[in-house]
């Protein structure tokens, strides 16, 4: 019987060595698997981090372009005034007029979107303020003169709307 009990004593470390072949190959198997799910999650992230770049660089291509055509709509509106105000001849003064709705159709096309700015609270990101002005009707703060319109381009700041912004008249004194 010692024969037997040899046998079984070696089958059964044979059985638990085994055992914990089995819970270590599991355990590395386990590990590769999460690697691998980590390094697909990470595949993936890079993927959509690359359409989402290529997307603002189609979105947002043209936005030098943009900010450089938007001093000559500034200068159509200066001119229109000016002859308006002078008296020009009406046709070159609607000639001029049709001229400029055309480049603001265009500009419309490739997503760039004219603000005004009166009116509002003054918004560092959206507004530059280039002058006080001292009022006891609007609020602190608030935007009383558009030295200059602002435009988005599909909803981000192209270029901020030049202001005067109110200041109170005890403000002024200090």
């Amino acid at each position: 019987m010692d024969d037997f009990d040899s046998r079984a004593a070696a089958d059964a470390h044979a059985a638990d060595t085994t055992t914990d072949e089995i819970a270590e190959l599991r355990k590395q198997l386990d590990e590769k698997q999460d690697t691998m799910l980590r390094a697909l999650a990470e595949a993936d992230n890079v993927r959509r981090r690359v359409e989402r770049t290529a997307e603002e660089r189609v979105r947002y291509g043209n936005e030098s372009l943009l900010r450089d055509l938007l001093p000559v709509l500034d200068n159509f509106d200066r001119a229109l005034a000016a002859a308006r105000a002078a008296g020009e001849a009406p046709s070159v003064v609607d000639g001029v007029e049709l001229i400029r709705r055309e480049l603001l159709r265009v500009l419309e096309r490739a997503g760039v979107t004219r603000y005004s700015a009166v009116g509002e609270p003054f918004d560092p990101t959206r507004h530059e303020a280039v002058s006080r002005i001292v009022s006891e009707s609007a609020p602190p703060n608030t935007v009383v003169v558009e030295t200059a319109p602002g435009y988005l381009l599909n909803g981000r700041v192209l270029r901020a709307a030049l202001v005067a912004v109110a200041a109170a008249p005890d403000e002024d004194a200090a």
